[in-house]
């Protein structure tokens, strides 16, 4: 199994055996990844779980062979060949393929020929003979009509069933099916005279090999909401030569096993792999999607932060008011209330003076406005009444994702928090703490509400959450959680502990007035020795009575840097951050049983810079005022926005008009590229040129790429900017009426086609 999977991952055995062997004693990605990484051979945390998935299947592999190979026995039809081939089975479809034909199944047409005594006439008509005499010899069983016509159909049914499930042709028929098919898909009748968000799929087709994953997630959507109908063009030509090739040996009954072999196709085999086609498309189209969604998280997760910062935040809205809230450094909220500026009330006076108040007595910063109903509204009259007051350069104004803020503010946890508090309220201090800290906000969400990705709804649900919360881990671990202030959410997050320990760790801390050293974690109920281990060095003390915890570096080497700080004629609290002292050190003295030159760099690393958080300082799209609604778009136009999500065929970027805008994988760069990732990432601000707007349908498709004007050239997303195209001929052009033909239309007259 080690040498398997070795092989597969491009490692090495030894590898692999000592990750199972930390698996098996409770070690979690992040701290293997981490603080093990002699013993992994540096394998970062994607590798370590690329072998613990590995492992967990092959496991269960071998769970399902010995299950198999049980059940096929208690029939009495397990030969030495038949065992070695379950044995020797490498995937879980190989594996299933050997045992359909042993597998209970219920009542089928071959089981009734069976009973008539037809099994013999099948194996005739394999084998060669005359038909006529072996029903002269044949008797009738009661009940069964002596129908030569109808009895040799029978026979074929047997014949048609083994030909179906025989597993030798099966993988050389899938790969057919996935090379040579088709998929089609058509408006239902009943929705053919009207516009639906499933147009695109009206008369569609594509090879199943080229679809992408977001069209056949589309496509499934469609299906299941009763729009589309969807359905597989297979290769049964090629299919049925395989299959005749296989059975139709020399001396057969060739016309009687060619009907066989249509029949075991037609009826049997046809509908089988169109299931499968499906589902592997489905899985993949998972897998991929997924994967998009884990990523988008992960840049989420570790947006820039905007630090510890007084912050009005504002939930805003039309007729229930815009909700403000003011938090102090810490996240702690000091005030609330509520302010109509808008419409209907138009409360403007009243709201600036309130407003202006409340950033004179608490000193406020930053003014952070969610993005839902009402935020251009309510962002108009911020910009004008900072202006008018001298406040601009003073005060930063700016708009944040609101995603999922109503979900947290209903939530036990929001409850737990702010009990007092409004429910609109606690949504406010979500969407300010999410500007000085998105990460310590984000975790108290599931991951799912976030809303990071097209169609998350569709893919597989257990497989979205395992995999977002393991991206979720993954970022808080990568940035160290302070101990004193984190949220149980965010603790629990931190590697080897539970949501209950992260609990009991905040009511000790409540209870005696915070913790003094990471030692002090052992005080905790059920926080034990290995939970200590694998948790430690993800959690910091700024202040505590060690200076060694407000860094990275493992309780497990503290004596190694005291002796490290000792050679060099300092205090470990004196060496922390002295990168000349630090630079004196010879690693080489240092290299031991447990600690290699692995260990020993990061060790370095960390004491040059204690502590510090990788994440970059927040930087605000800038929107324009006059831009407020999706009708204020014209083509031509450049914008600023804000990365909102990525996807396989391309970014959506919110540009303040309340509907983002598609800039398509052919429109974000001057060179070709396979995946928008390649040079973007959600929350990135980027300037954007409009292409085509399509009000009624809410679709706005933007571009970064160099606009050609005559000689000179114009970047709309330098950020985003690669080689230079060649200019574009000059060309009129002439809506077609419909969206999609004008943007992909437009494309190609930038790209110069």
């Amino acid at each position: 199994m080690y040498a398997q999977i070795a092989a597969e991952l491009g490692l090495n055995t030894g590898q692999v055996e000592n990750l199972d062997q930390l698996f098996e004693t409770g070690a979690t990605v992040p701290f293997i990844a981490r603080y093990r990484k002699e013993t992994t051979g540096n394998l970062d945390e994607v590798q370590v779980r690329d072998v613990m998935e590995r492992l967990e299947y092959l496991r269960e592999l071998a769970d399902r062979k010995q299950t198999i190979l049980k059940s096929i026995e208690e029939q009495g039809k397990l030969t030495p060949e038949l065992n070695k081939q379950v044995s020797a089975a490498l995937t879980k479809q190989s594996l299933e393929d050997l045992y359909l034909p042993y597998k209970p199944k219920r009542r089928t047409r071959a089981m009734i020929a069976k009973q008539a005594g037809l099994e013999p006439l099948a194996l005739l008509m394999l084998s060669g003979g005359d038909m006529e005499s072996w029903f002269e010899g044949y008797q009738t069983p009661e009940g069964v009509e002596r129908d030569i016509p109808k009895l040799t159909k029978m026979a074929r049914d047997i014949l048609a069933e083994q030909i179906a499930e025989d597993p030798e042709p099966k993988d050389e028929i899938r790969r057919l099916c996935r090379s040579l098919g088709g998929i089609q898909t058509e408006i239902k009748p009943d929705f053919e005279k009207e516009t639906t968000k499933f147009d695109d799929y009206r008369d569609f087709t594509e090879p199943v090999q080229k679809i992408a994953a977001h069209r056949y997630l589309a496509i499934r959507r469609g299906e299941e909401e009763g729009v589309l109908r969807m359905r597989f063009e297979l290769p049964e030509d090629h299919i049925l030569d395989v299959l005749c090739k296989k059975w139709m040996t020399t001396g057969c009954l060739g016309d009687q096993v060619k009907l066989a072999v249509q029949d075991a196709w037609g009826r049997l085999l046809s509908s089988s792999m169109e299931v499968e086609l499906r589902l592997d498309l489905k899985e993949k189209a998972d897998l991929e999607s997924i994967g998009v969604f884990g990523k988008n998280m992960r840049d989420l997760m570790l947006a820039p932060l905007g630090g510890q910062k007084v912050v009005i935040g504002l939930d805003p809205g039309f007729r229930s008011g815009t909700k403000w809230v003011v938090i102090d450094t810490t996240g702690k909220p000091l005030d609330h209330g509520a302010i109509f500026p808008v419409e209907p009330q138009n409360q403007v006076g009243k709201s600036e003076q309130t407003l202006l108040g409340l950033i004179q007595k608490h000193q406020v910063e930053v003014i952070c406005l969610g993005n839902g109903t009402a935020s251009r509204e309510v962002f108009g009259f911020l910009r004008s009444m900072l202006k008018e007051n001298g406040l601009t350069e003073k005060v930063t104004t700016l708009i944040v994702s609101e995603s999922g803020a109503s979900i947290y503010s209903a939530s036990d946890i929001a409850r737990e928090e702010f009990p007092d508090l409004d429910l609109t309220i606690r949504g406010a201090i979500s969407i300010a703490r999410r500007f000085q800290d998105p990460l310590a906000e984000l975790v108290k969400l599931d991951p799912k509400s976030v809303g990071v990705g097209q169609y998350q709804h569709d893919v597989n649900q257990r497989l979205l959450k395992k995999r977002l919360d393991e991206v979720v881990e993954s970022c808080v671990n990568h940035v160290g959680v302070n101990l004193n202030t984190a949220s149980a959410p965010l603790l629990s997050y931190v590697a080897g502990m539970s949501t209950a320990l992260a609990s009991s760790v905040v009511a000790y801390r409540d209870g005696h007035g915070g913790f003094h050293s990471r030692k002090e974690l052992l005080k905790v109920a059920r926080f034990g020795p290995k939970t200590f281990e694998q948790a430690a060095g993800f959690l910091r003390l700024t202040d505590g009575t060690e200076p060694l915890d407000r860094s990275a570096v493992h309780p497990e080497n503290y004596k190694l840097v005291q002796q490290m700080a000792a050679d060099v004629g300092l205090k470990t609290s004196e060496l922390l951050g002295d990168e000349k002292a630090i630079e004196k050190i010879q690693l080489k003295n240092y290299l031991g049983e447990n600690v290699g030159m692995l260990t020993l760099t990061d060790i370095v690393k960390e004491l040059k810079k204690p502590g510090r958080d990788p994440r970059s300082a927040f930087v605000a799209a800038k929107l324009m005022d006059e831009i407020q609604k999706i009708s204020d778009l014209k083509p031509g136009m450049t914008l600023e926005g804000t990365i909102t999500n990525l996807t396989k065929f391309g970014a959506f970027v919110d540009i303040g008009v309340h509907q983002d805008g598609l800039m398509h994988l052919s429109e974000m760069a001057d060179k070709f590229i396979r995946d928008p990732s390649e040079i973007c990432s959600v929350g990135q601000v980027v300037k954007v040129r409009v292409l085509a707007v399509d009000v009624h349908r809410k679709r706005i498709s933007l571009s970064a790429k160099t606009e050609r004007s005559g000689d000179s050239a114009v970047s709309a997303a330098p950020a985003l900017r690669a080689a230079p195209i060649r200019p574009e001929p000059e060309k009129s052009f002439k809506s077609s009426g419909n969206f999609q033909t004008d943007v992909e239309a437009l494309a190609k007259r930038l790209r110069g086609e």
